[in-house]
């Protein structure tokens, strides 16, 4: 078996893609999932690939797992981490979002997911702000 997730897309307009994100384990996890591939995100109006993102806003709500939102490259870096057991909203509009770290190489402005703490019955349900980049 594995577990059971899904991935929608509430919003992918010129500036912002919003995607909720949810799972509901039977114990096996997610290890760096890509959840977010920018090149798959909708282009720009005069036709720009979409090459990054930053996050915006994010809601959450994790019960009995905790999640690694992980910023890819060949070296993945920590992006945000979300708490087991816990809900909140974090905004980061005020400064123009989170900003990818990831060195240089292999960076793909892509985010990845990995869950960790997971057992049968644990869930989570993420919502994603991101105001996208081009070029």
């Amino acid at each position: 078996m594995a577990d059971a997730v899904t991935s929608t897309t509430i919003v992918d307009s010129e500036r912002l893609a919003v995607l909720q994100f949810t799972n509901t384990s039977d114990g096996t996890g997610e290890s760096a999932v890509t959840k977010v591939d920018v090149s798959a995100l909708n282009p720009s109006s005069n036709g720009q690939t979409c090459t990054g993102v930053r996050l915006a806003k994010i809601c959450y709500s994790t019960f009995g797992m905790s999640v690694k939102l992980l910023w890819d490259a060949t070296t993945d870096t920590i992006c945000w981490d979300l708490n087991a057991d816990y809900t909140t909203d974090e905004d980061f509009t005020e400064f123009g979002g989170i900003v990818n770290t990831a060195a240089a190489s292999g960076k793909t402005g892509d985010i990845k997911l990995t869950t960790t703490g997971h057992s049968s019955g644990d869930s989570y349900v993420i919502v994603l702000t991101l105001i996208k980049n081009y070029g």
